[in-house]
């Protein structure tokens, strides 16, 4: 399976990044995708990838061997175009010792994810350069934000950033105001909310919270924020209005969970 990671700038020879990765496969005339959020430790022929969380995958039935290999011909050109470079060695699931689990500590917080929509679509229009300083406003303007209402980043993900709050109710606002500042850059945002616990070992975190805000975020429309039924049921004292979107199977996450769009 080809792999491709995205490469930002002066990160080629450094360790301890964040980026995407993006992997393609044809069985016949049926082209399987794989891409996700990882983490680079090392440098050179000793570098190692990660996956941050479970990749997100899609099956794509093309019905000819003739148009399956033209779709992955055209999809590996596209992924050498928008600063990603072919991997050779294997993305991993990341590995936890047993005795780490004494060092580990509780936590609960509102968790948010931030991803920009048809960002590749975008760097390919706007080129390498442009992009660059398009991206460097983007994350100036979602740590304007998240400073501003006591957010925690946790992690970037290539143009995604996962935070946490304290309070519901700070999150959501900071959601919102995201949106709105990066529409000045001409970018439109999916945001997700989810309240949960997780676990802290020095500066990793772990939990299927995280997993649930990055899937609840994939489910949102372009300006959208969406909340899990967990941050609802924590602002029922709250002005803010939420439309209620239905129940949803969020991948990889067991049972129906159901979704609310934040309204104006």
């Amino acid at each position: 399976m080809p792999k491709f990671l995205r490469i930002g700038v002066h990160q080629s020879n450094v360790s301890g990044y964040t980026s995407k990765a993006w992997c393609i496969r044809r069985a016949g005339s049926t082209v399987f995708l794989k891409w996700g959020a990882v983490e680079v430790q090392g440098a050179g022929a000793g570098r190692k990838v990660y996956w941050t969380f479970p990749p997100q995958e899609k099956t794509i039935r093309c019905r000819t061997v003739q148009r399956a290999q033209d779709y992955t011909k055209a999809a590996i050109a596209r992924r050498r175009s928008h600063r990603y470079e072919p991997l050779t060695g294997n993305i991993a699931n990341r590995r936890r010792t047993a005795d780490r689990g004494s060092e580990l500590k509780q936590a609960l917080a509102t968790i948010l994810f931030v991803d920009i929509v048809r960002s590749t679509e975008k760097a390919a229009r706007l080129g390498d350069s442009r992009w660059a300083t398009v991206m460097n406003h983007y994350y100036a303007a979602v740590r304007r934000e998240l400073k501003a209402l006591r957010g925690k980043e946790v992690v970037t993900t290539g143009d995604g950033v996962l935070a946490t709050f304290r309070a519901p109710a700070a999150g959501i606002g900071c959601a919102t105001a995201i949106v709105k500042a990066v529409r000045t850059l001409g970018l439109e945002i999916r945001v997700g909310l989810h309240a949960g616990e997780y676990k802290v070992s020095g500066a990793e975190v772990i939990g299927l919270a995280f997993h649930i805000g990055a899937r609840v975020a994939a489910k949102a429309r372009a300006g959208e924020v969406l909340v899990s039924s967990a941050v609802k049921d924590l602002m029922r004292e709250s002005d803010i209005r939420f439309k209620d979107r239905g129940a949803h199977q969020l991948k990889g996450v067991p049972e129906r969970w159901r979704l609310y769009r934040v309204e104006p």
